[in-house]
């Protein structure tokens, strides 16, 4: 898709933490804008890349929307967005964040926002962007029930090899892993598309998808169906993969059950990070084991989960091939770090999969 501007990424204190995952993502992988800065004044002077990955990607992470202001002027790519990239627990815009996210309208950048405050219905955000002449954009915004669709069953008609990358808990990566495997059966010459169903997919230019918990419940397994008959409608691609949202025995983001209902999955992948021991945010909530949570996938899709994709946070990185020799000892299942190792042995098991069909 072509970008639609250059975006700084605001994420002042929540860079590297699961509430930056938004900003995570459009540091790794964006098609909607040209990222040409991240704001967190704690990571100030080095490489967005390198702080997350231990890669850079020349993406610099400034002290400020001023700062980040002068650096592109300075590059030659003036900037004409500013994309909320912090993702805290409920959603909400905190006040060091709002008066941010007021300067940079006074900046006269245009906002896009996934949070649940929409800026578009604040008197004080939407008379500041008329003065200043900018659009706010919220993503989570629900549609009107006019353009909502109710599950009818159309996804039988969709031939191509459906996979949903489910996770243990929320903020644990599934996105990335889903746009690693699109990524890597492409490069293998495989068409694929990607459903997203949260807003930083979107923000990243995700073709396709919902944003789930902007929606009714009557409506989530429709446009689940939907998103993916559009996208084997309009594309024909041989694999669709659906993104995740939080999981499916989180006590605070329960997820997963309209994927597996509606999307109507070949197989899962799951995501799971095995130093986490309580569920992100909640403390006290222990994770279920993972044999427990292939378990109850397994039970309620009748859907196989084929593989599991390793979240290494707070894992030392040698240990890492340990870890996913273990996890495979224990669940038969190929274990990946996908950040670390890449997605090939994930392309590699579709490919089997697709010519086994």
């Amino acid at each position: 898709m072509k970008s639609e501007g250059n975006a700084i990424v605001y994420c002042e204190g929540a860079f590297n933490t699961p509430y930056g995952k938004t900003a995570h993502g459009l540091t790794r992988f964006c098609h909607r804008y040209a990222v040409i800065a991240v704001v967190d004044s704690r990571y100030a002077g080095r490489d967005a890349g390198e702080v997350l990955d231990g890669k850079a990607c020349n993406i610099p992470v400034v002290p400020s929307i001023e700062a980040a202001m002068q650096l592109a002027r300075e590059s030659g790519m003036p900037p004409t967005h500013l994309v909320v990239g912090i993702a805290p627990d409920g959603g909400r815009l905190g006040s060091d964040a709002r008066r941010d996210v007021l300067k940079a309208i006074q900046l006269k950048l245009n906002v896009d926002c996934g949070l649940h405050d929409f800026l578009s219905d604040d008197p004080e955000f939407s008379r500041q962007a008329e003065k200043h002449a900018v659009t706010l954009r919220d993503i989570r915004k629900p549609p009107g029930r006019d353009r909502l669709h109710f599950f009818s069953g159309k996804i039988e008609t969709v031939d191509a090899l459906k996979i949903a990358v489910l996770g243990t808990d929320s903020a644990v990566g599934k996105r990335t892993t889903a746009w690693l495997i699109v990524n890597g059966l492409q490069a293998r010459g495989i068409s694929a598309e990607l459903i997203g169903t949260g807003q930083t997919a979107w923000l990243q230019g995700a073709r396709f998808g919902v944003v789930m918990d902007a929606l009714v419940n009557d409506f989530v397994s429709g446009e689940i169906e939907h998103a993916v008959c559009e996208a084997w409608e309009q594309e024909k691609p041989q694999v669709i993969v659906l993104e995740g949202q939080g999981s499916l025995l989180n006590p605070a983001y329960p997820g997963g059950f309209e994927l597996l209902a509606a999307g109507r999955p070949d197989f899962v992948v799951l995501q799971h990070a095995p130093a986490r021991k309580e569920y992100d945010g909640f403390p006290g909530f222990p994770i279920q084991p993972l044999a427990h949570q292939i378990a109850a996938i397994e039970l309620i899709s009748d859907c196989p989960v084929a593989a599991v994709t390793i979240n290494h946070e707070d894992l030392p990185r040698d240990k890492v091939p340990l870890m996913c020799e273990a996890i495979a000892s224990v669940t038969g299942l190929p274990a990946v770090d996908v950040l670390l190792e890449g997605a090939d042995r994930l392309v590699d098991l579709v490919a089997a999969r697709m010519k086994a069909a």
